[in-house]
């Protein structure tokens, strides 16, 4: 026999088993179990639910888009003899589905164990509502819209807004979160925006109030916070902060949730780059401050507030 003969004898004999992989799978299950069962519980009224599908209400997202602005989040052969006929099928479709996530998300926000066919009924009284408030939140968009256009003087059309201004996606995601969050959807409208702020940058909290025409340019960085109040017409740049300076907490230490503590915008009110603004201050109606400045004060209307303005007059904070 030559060598390449017993070389391939040699290559044909087995080889012992590689080693397991050396955890205990039955150990672990069980001592996970004691976690959520028992050490580490944080089940909502101790009972296994179903969480809403980040998945599904992005998809949901996409369709009430599509149901808006059909022409431009739509189908590319919608034309004007089927495009009624897309958006009721498509609104439907969003509206179903939207049900069940509603449904799904109350569960995790009522203070009552309430049975599933509650849960079902004001699922379905939230999504109608929801639902009719439609038009009207398009109506705000179209303002919103407007005011892009004629605030940025590089902004060529309505269909570059929509289609490739992240200030305007973030608007279009916070205007419908808002809407459930009003209507008590509050889990679900928070998850509607943080999708919107994964897409842009942008953190708008659904409890804010925010008016018409409101425009948000570049974006980036930008975080708007939950009890929020801003006027008509005010525009905002990229990493502008509407924050909270103090967290109040009652006598046993936990956080006040709820109670006023982020800036009220008047109108007409411009926030360039990079400003910080915290507080239940209020920025009077037409005023401008300027980029980086760090305000923890009311101003008056009209004030110009620049960082050498906020230094001379030693009310930056």
């Amino acid at each position: 026999m030559d060598n390449v003969s017993r070389q391939a004898i040699q290559l044909q004999e087995p080889t012992s088993p590689p080693p397991g992989p050396g955890w205990n799978l039955d150990a672990l299950v069980a001592q996970l179990r004691l976690s959520r069962e028992v050490t580490h519980n944080i089940r909502h009224q101790g009972r296994i639910r179903r969480t809403p599908s980040r998945e599904t209400v992005a998809g949901i997202l996409d369709g009430l888009k599509a149901a808006l602005f059909p022409s431009h989040y739509g189908q590319s052969e919608i034309g004007a003899e089927n495009i009624d006929y897309f958006v009721g099928s498509t609104l439907d479709n969003a509206l179903i589905l939207l049900t069940d996530q509603v449904r799904r998300s109350l569960a995790f926000t009522r203070e009552d164990a309430a049975h599933e066919d509650e849960l079902r009924a004001a699922a379905l009284s939230i999504t109608r509502d929801f639902a009719a408030s439609l038009p009207s939140i398009r109506g705000l968009l179209v303002s919103d819209l407007r005011a892009a256009y004629h605030g940025d003087p590089a902004a060529t059309s309505f269909p570059e807004i929509l289609l490739g201004y992240p200030g305007m996606t973030a608007i279009i995601g916070y205007r419908l979160a808002h809407a459930l969050h009003r209507l008590g959807a509050t889990f679900l409208a928070r998850l509607v925006s943080d999708i919107a702020h994964s897409k842009t940058g942008i953190d708008i909290h659904p409890g804010a109030e925010i008016g018409p025409s409101f425009f948000i340019d570049h974006g980036t960085g930008v975080v708007i916070g939950e009890t929020s109040i801003i006027g008509e017409r005010v525009r905002l740049y990229q990493a502008v902060t509407l924050g909270a300076r103090h967290f109040p907490t009652d006598e046993s230490g936990a956080l006040i949730k709820g109670n006023p503590r982020h800036p009220i915008l008047e109108d007409d009110v411009v926030i360039y780059a990079g400003a910080t603004i915290l507080g239940r201050v209020t920025i009077g109606r037409g005023s401008s401050i300027g980029g980086n400045v760090w305000l923890t004060r009311s101003v008056p209307p009209g004030s110009q507030i620049t960082q050498a303005h906020a230094r001379s007059n030693g009310h930056v904070d």
